[in-house]
């Protein structure tokens, strides 16, 4: 068992840093409803951590509690280090934690390069006034974080529509371009929500690429929700498996491929 403040190097020879997040005994109701109970996990630093679970077990729910959305009844949220309060969500994007959605959630009337620069908010300092007028400060911002955006829609290959509007994108681009708006955040851990649901073949393929190439080029922390258990086994370094609210396994790949309560809770099959 590692140190909290220990490091490793993988097999392919990516660092894996110490705890960055840790979830302690988390519970989550929704009146009568326990959708999260006392679950304890973490997130080291430069891994790609997967949460996952049958349909209804609470993985989205976890994921809005990292993320703020939700604050649980019981148990404590640590990023860095430190005891997180409860925030908005806002709040938890400037502390360095941004998120793709299950239902992609983007501005359909707007460019893609227009909706990838909304990622950049947290970045603009400059009032209406100044940007009404587009001088100084508010011109030398604009300029800044269009370079930033336009990098990572080099990296995400996208640059073919970056003028074309949302709304006419197929869904797979769709989901690159959400990927592209929470990395224009610059996060230090990337939340993502079914990141390759509804795609085909093809588009998993590119998607699976893209995010390992986030998590070693840019060095960035990920937690995904999948339900494709192959995409789940070949990107992930460790695996947290929920069932009804409660944690079932937690381990590598491997160790959780083998976990007779994970094979139960996925197969329906039950054991003496």
């Amino acid at each position: 068992m590692l140190d909290a403040a220990e490091s490793y190097v993988t097999a392919d020879g990516r660092t894996i840093g110490g705890v960055v997040m840790e979830m302690k005994n988390i519970t989550l109701r929704f009146g009568g409803v326990v959708a999260i109970k006392d679950i304890s996990f973490d997130i080291r630093e430069g891994e790609i951590r997967a949460i996952i679970g049958p349909n209804g077990a609470g993985k989205s729910s976890m994921l809005n509690v990292i993320s703020g959305f939700y604050v649980p009844q019981e148990g404590e949220v640590w990023f860095r280090g430190e005891k997180r309060p409860p925030m908005r969500p806002y709040e938890v994007a400037r502390h360095g934690i941004a998120r793709t959605f299950q239902n992609i959630a983007l501005f359909d009337g707007m460019s893609v390069l227009d909706n990838v620069m909304t990622g950049r908010l947290n970045y603009m300092k400059s009032n209406m006034f100044q940007q009404a007028f587009w001088k100084g400060r508010a011109e030398k911002e604009e300029v800044e974080n269009r370079e930033v955006v336009e990098r990572i829609i080099d990296f995400l290959e996208i640059q073919a529509i970056r003028k074309t509007p949302v709304a006419r994108l197929p869904y797979g681009l769709k989901k690159r371009v959400e990927l592209a708006r929470a990395l224009a955040a610059e996060p230090k851990l990337l939340l993502l929500d079914e990141p390759m649901a509804g795609m085909n073949v093809e588009e998993k393929e590119d998607m699976s690429r893209f995010i390992l190439d986030v998590n070693d080029e840019f060095g960035t922390t990920i937690a995904l929700i999948e339900h494709d258990m192959g995409v789940v086994m070949d990107l992930s370094d460790r695996v947290v498996v929920m069932d009804y609210g409660k944690k079932i396994g937690d381990g590598t790949p491997d160790e959780v491929r083998n976990n007779q309560d994970v094979i139960d809770a996925y197969l329906g099959v039950a054991h003496d």
